[in-house]
Order: C-alpha cells, then structure tokens, then sequence
C-alpha cells in the first residue's frame, strides 16, 4: 500500500532528485529537471513547483541556505536538501520501485467501452494506435541510441529503455486483438456487430448474452452428468 506522504506529488520527488547534488534556486531546479527529462518520467504540472518547493520545506525535507540576485532580476531563494528529504526520497523510490499499483490510462478507459463503435472501426482504430505506437517507438528508440553515443552510463537512462519495452508490448498487444477482431475471431464479434447493424437496444444484447451464458452452463452440466453415468 502507498505510503501517505506529507507531499504527495510526484514533482516533489524529482525536485529531491535534482537537489541531492547540491542546493539550487527554483529556476535551476526547473532547468535540471528538463534537461534531465523527468517532464518525461513523470506527470510534471511546471506551474505547481512554487508550491510544492514551499510545502516541502515546511515538511523539513528542504531548508533555505542563501539567495542571491543577477542584475535586475528578484532575489532567488537557494534551497538544500535536508537528511529527512535525503530519507524522503529514498523511501519513496524503493515503494514506486517494489509496489505496483493500479494507474488509470485513457487506453484503458476506451477499451472499456469499445462496445460503443462497431467492430470493423475498432479494429481499424486499433490498427491506427498501432502505427502511431511504432513512430513513437522509433523516436525513444534514437533516445536511447543518442544516449549510448554519449557514453551516459545504462544507470541514468534506465526508465527510458522501460519506456521502450511497454510501448513495443503494447503495439504488439494492440495488433493482436485487432488481428482477432478482423478475422472474426474474437468472441461474440457478431453479436458485438449485429447489436449495431440490427439496432438492437443494450437491455436485448444483454438478454442473448445471458441466454447463451445460460445455455453453455447447461450445456457443460449435462455433458458432465453424462460422464457420471
């Protein structure tokens, strides 16, 4: 179970991250953190981290160590790391590394309701998210590649391979049901077509279903009665 943080925000952590090397203003900690791409790695709102920079202080997991002015610009607030952000951060790494938990995806929320459209424009639609998951395979892919030409070590660029790994699973996942659904093969498919060809209202093709339901139960009970025998 996730651990109730008093900052509950996953830019707080990448702030942590870019502050463990040494103590930054906002507008340096917003730098390293793009230059890093964690707007990438994670769900970054830019406009939350004056906020969140404050609640983390109050929380004692940064302290202010100076500021200092450039020309006609405000003063800048320098922020360190504190040892509770040290600690903060690395008990938060270790849960989102060792606990899974259920994260909603807007490709989860479709396929839950995909028997709105009928199923020729969803395995077509399907076959279009495919392609467009190839292109952004290539472009993570030159990441990854531009990264090795660098010489970064594998260590800081390892999220970037994980990045890969699900977008390439989840085109091959995309292609397959859209492979079963086109050559009629994924269950039901006629009647997933008939209830939009034929009109039928969702309380008729809930029936049938439950008809059919009906009828493999008895179907499965009376060949195993007959096995008894």
């Amino acid at each position: 179970m996730a651990t109730k943080r008093k900052v509950n925000n996953l830019l707080a952590l990448a702030v942590l991250a870019a502050l463990v090397e040494r103590p930054l203003h906002r507008y340096e900690i917003a730098t390293t953190m793009r230059e890093r791409g964690k707007d990438r790695d994670m769900d970054i709102k830019w406009g939350s981290l004056y906020t969140v920079v404050q609640n983390m202080e109050k929380a004692g997991f940064l302290e202010i160590v100076g500021s200092e002015r450039a020309g006609a610009r405000p003063e800048r607030t320098i922020y360190a790391i504190t040892e509770a952000g040290r600690a903060e951060m690395a008990d938060w790494t270790r849960e989102l590394i060792a606990e899974p938990e259920y994260e909603a995806h807007r490709f989860t929320a479709g396929l839950s309701v995909m028997a709105a459209l009928p199923p020729d424009e969803v395995a077509d639609l399907l076959g279009r998210r495919a392609e467009a998951l190839d292109r952004s395979i290539a472009s993570v892919r030159r990441i990854v590649e531009e990264h090795a030409t660098t010489g970064l070590p594998r260590l800081f660029i390892v999220e970037v391979e994980y990045d890969l790994a699900m977008l390439q699973a989840e085109a091959t996942w995309a292609r397959s049901l859209r492979d079963e659904i086109a050559r009629g093969e994924f269950p039901e498919v006629e009647l997933w077509r008939s209830f939009h060809t034929e009109g039928l209202r969702p309380a008729e093709v809930v029936e049938l279903v439950e008809r059919r339901m009906a009828d493999q139960a008895n179907t499965n009970s009376g060949a195993g009665n007959h096995r008894q025998e």
